[in-house]
Formats: C-alpha cells, sequence, structure tokens
C-alpha cells in the first residue's frame, strides 16, 4: 500500500512538478480559450448553411458535418500538423492543434444549433416577420434565443469534451498539461505527476459536469 501511495500520490513529487503542470495548464486554458469560441462560430455558421434554401449549400454544410463528425480527431490532428507539410504548408504545433480541432468540434457545435434551429415551430419565424422583423433580426432575436436554450446541455455537454480533447495535443509535443505532467513523470519516474493533471481536469470538468446534469433534469422536468 505504502509503495501505491508513493508511486501515485507522492506529494513532494507532485509539488516539485506544479510549476511545470501550470505551465502546461496555462496552454490547455489559450488552447480553450481559441478553439471553443471558434468551434461555437463555425458551427453557427455551418448550421445555417445546413438549413438554407440553397441545395448546394445546404449538401455542402451536411458533407462537412458528416465528414468531420466522422472522422478521429486524433487523425486530423496528425494530418494537419504532418500531412500538410508535405503540401507546403508548415504550421507550429499550437497552430496544427487550433486549425484540427476547429474542423472537428465545428461539425459538432454545427449539428447542435442545427438541431435546436429545427427545435423553433415555424410560426415563430412567421410571427416575428408579420411584426416588421427582417430575416436576420427573427434568427438574431427570435429563433436562435429560443434554438440555443433548446440544446443548451448539449452544447455545455460537448465543451466539455472540447476540453478533454485539449490532451491529444501532446501527441505533436505541444505543451500543454497532459504533455508537461508526462515530462515531469519521465523525470521522476513517478506517475505522481499524471495522477496531479487528473485532479485538474477533475476540478475543471465537475462544476461543468453537474450544470450538465442540472440544466438536463430542469428540461425533464
Amino acid at each position: 500500500m505504502d509503495q501505491l501511495i508513493d508511486q501515485f500520490f507522492n506529494l513532494e513529487i507532485m509539488v516539485a512538478a506544479w510549476p511545470t503542470v501550470r505551465q502546461g495548464l496555462w496552454m490547455t486554458l489559450l488552447i480553450c480559450l481559441a478553439v471553443i469560441p471558434m468551434g461555437l462560430a463555425g458551427g453557427l455558421i455551418a448550421a445555417y448553411a445546413a438549413v438554407a434554401r440553397a441545395r448546394a449549400l445546404r449538401w455542402g454544410a451536411i458533407a462537412f458535418v458528416d465528414f468531420f463528425r466522422a472522422i478521429p480527431p486524433l487523425v486530423l490532428l496528425i494530418f494537419v500538423y504532418a500531412g500538410l507539410p508535405f503540401a507546403g504548408l508548415q504550421l507550429s504545433p499550437f497552430m496544427a492543434v487550433v486549425i484540427a480541432f476547429f474542423l472537428n468540434n465545428s461539425a459538432y457545435y454545427g449539428e447542435i444549433f442545427r438541431a435546436g434551429i429545427q427545435s423553433v415551430g415555424t410560426g415563430q419565424s412567421e410571427a416575428a416577420r408579420s411584426t416588421g422583423l427582417s430575416a436576420a433580426q427573427t434568427q438574431a432575436h427570435v429563433v436562435l434565443p429560443q434554438a440555443m436554450r433548446n440544446v443548451l446541455p448539449d452544447l455545455l455537454s460537448n465543451t466539455i469534451e472540447v476540453i478533454k480533447l485539449t490532451s491529444l495535443a501532446s501527441v505533436v509535443s505541444l505543451g500543454e498539461m497532459l504533455h508537461a505532467a508526462d515530462l515531469a513523470r519521465s523525470v521522476t519516474y513517478n506517475a505522481s505527476p499524471i495522477v496531479l493533471a487528473a485532479g485538474i481536469y477533475l476540478v475543471l470538468l465537475w462544476p461543468l459536469v453537474r450544470i450538465v446534469s442540472r440544466f438536463g433534469r430542469r428540461m425533464d422536468a
């Protein structure tokens, strides 16, 4: 038992590894600050394209969403980072991560937004237009607020997945939290830094998980 505690819960090693892990935590947060807003914006564009009247635009959006939801994010990341240089496009690890995760999450957010938009009855739009609102004003002030409320638990759940997805950035040697913890583990020959990183993920994500559960129960009530 003492050996298990020493190998996985060594507080002395955790304290020594904290500066390295903290640096990785900032990189993880930076990735989230870049990817989540971009993914939401890209998803909203994809959602409105998917419900557009123009058939070419609609089918193009559907193909985009289906393709990037089907391809594993790790495969996409490796392709962007290691494949695009063969086409003459050399990206930094950070830019490769942002682009790959943007494409992946735009597809998921897009499908969520599309479901939300289509959940709002057409009568809402017609009533808004009858009051003199333009099509853009109707979407911005009537349809979109209701759509986002209808799919808010799904948006939050996907955002949690985005935060967890940042751990894949270690594959391209980007110094996010898992990469930093693994670096500390390789120096100390001890798994405690990995446990420390796992604990930080738990502290960050557990409140969001509880919020999603609460929203889900309210919507089911």
